[in-house]
């Protein structure tokens, strides 16, 4: 067997598939409200943010994993579709440099100062691009999810978590699949250190676009007494995994009424008590799931041969099952740091600098919020892609499709090589 080939004249593209995602951007709206939000960055010669947003989404949707694919190996492709302006790296590192803020101090009581990086309008504008796109609905609760999420790098300000290793751990608030808020922190901060004042800004950000809170969960990250007050204030309902504590398994061991549910399968048995460590006169509930280890050995709070998880909540109106299996519910959005990392640059971060990389974590968030957008309009045309599918899958099944821009009748035609239902995309 032999390949003959036959060299066509001009640009075919491989990505052709990328201007139906660069067009989404455009008519979804998301251009003018990047650029009515954040100001215009020229008047005359250079590039609007809203460009270099949306050069950047086209580059990591179209599988790139690091800003400078523009230039290595996107640029001519991009450049093909009609009317895009693609900048260099240079010119997009220096927008979001442009866009970050400065970082904002806070001391210990052992007069340790951490850095945590605010950066309210770019908070403010992924909130407002979800609303824009129909992801958020002004006037609606939603259930809130919010994580620390340990980010290695070995970054000039980086410094070493509790893990051991050096890097940042930023604060995440997500709702179901999308982030709605982030703040970028030092390493080496205690994850509950000023996190009712992370939370806070949150809620409040979600308040000031009319979206308020209906559930919020959260890990032992979170349960301190401080916190829960926040959390409590912003939020119907709210359910917090505990920490050990001899106090706790005191009141655990007075317990004979254990229930036996099945969860996933599995036997375990649950109760509930009044929680009484912070505050009794809120009637606040502690949710205990118990099952019997295989190890003979004696756990040193409890005393017997039981693993513990208890939560937090101030829902009397669930059964414990229900409490247990809404909670363990949160690794849906802990899948979201894996995406991130992955698929939407967070394992490369550009920056030698906190607060930039902050920045640039915030628009990668917005860049995958808009990437949920563009899965729901193209999962109702092509029966093989759907609302969950990964990035990798979706650049093979959509975007690696041969292409090339023509300018017919006074208007630009973009032509395909394919059998695949492109022309039914309603954009």
């Amino acid at each position: 067997m032999s390949i003959k080939v036959i060299k066509l004249n001009g640009s075919v593209s491989p990505f052709a598939g990328i201007s139906f995602v660069n067009e989404l951007f455009d008519k979804s709206g998301l251009s003018k409200l990047i650029d009515t939000e954040l100001g215009m960055r020229v008047q005359t010669i250079g590039y609007q943010y809203s460009e270099i947003i949306r050069n950047l989404s086209n580059v990591f949707i179209s599988g790139g994993d690091c800003i400078e694919d523009i230039s290595t190996h996107l640029k001519d492709h991009l450049k093909a579709i009609p009317n895009n302006q693609v900048p260099s790296p240079d010119t997009v590192l220096r927008g979001i440099t442009e866009l970050s803020s400065e970082n904002t101090q806070f001391t210990s009581t052992s007069d340790i100062i951490y850095d945590f990086n605010i950066n309210t309008n770019l908070n403010r504008l992924n909130i407002k691009s979800l609303i824009l796109t129909n992801q958020l609905e002004a006037g609606k609760s939603y259930d809130f999810d919010y994580d620390n999420q340990v980010l290695p790098n070995k970054k000039y300000d980086a410094k070493k978590t509790y893990k051991k290793n050096k890097g940042y751990v930023p604060g995440v608030a997500t709702i179901d699949d999308k982030i709605v808020y982030l703040e970028n922190r030092d390493g080496n901060a205690n994850v509950k250190f000023e996190q009712a004042s992370t939370l806070r800004r949150s809620y409040e950000l979600l308040l000031g676009e009319n979206i308020s809170v209906n559930r919020s969960r959260m890990d032992a990250g979170s349960y301190s007494k401080e916190i829960i007050d926040v959390v409590d204030e912003h939020s119907k309902l709210f359910y917090i995994r505990a920490n050990k504590s001899t106090s706790l398994f005191e009141q655990i061991k007075e317990i004979s009424d254990w229930q036996t549910v099945e969860i996933n399968y599995k036997k375990y048995e649950v109760a509930s008590i009044v929680f009484v460590q912070f505050y009794e006169e809120r009637n606040y509930r502690l949710v205990i799931m118990r099952e019997k280890t295989s190890e003979s050995q004696i756990d040193a709070f409890t005393q017997d041969t039981f693993k513990y998880c208890s939560i937090l909540t101030n829902d009397w109106e669930s059964t414990e099952k229900e409490v247990i299996e809404y909670y363990n519910q949160r690794g849906t959005s802990e899948k979201i740091f894996d995406v991130m990392n992955n698929d939407f640059g967070w394992k490369h971060l550009p920056f030698s600098f906190l607060n930039q990389n902050g920045a640039f974590m915030i628009i990668m968030a917005m860049i995958k919020n808009f990437y949920n957008y563009v899965l729901k309009k193209v999962s109702g045309v092509f029966t093989d892609i759907k609302q969950t599918t990964r990035l990798k899958r979706f650049v093979f099944r959509f975007i690696a499709v041969a292409g090339k821009w023509r300018y017919e009748g006074r208007k630009w035609v973009l032509k395909l090589f394919s059998d695949r239902p492109y022309e039914l995309l309603k954009i």
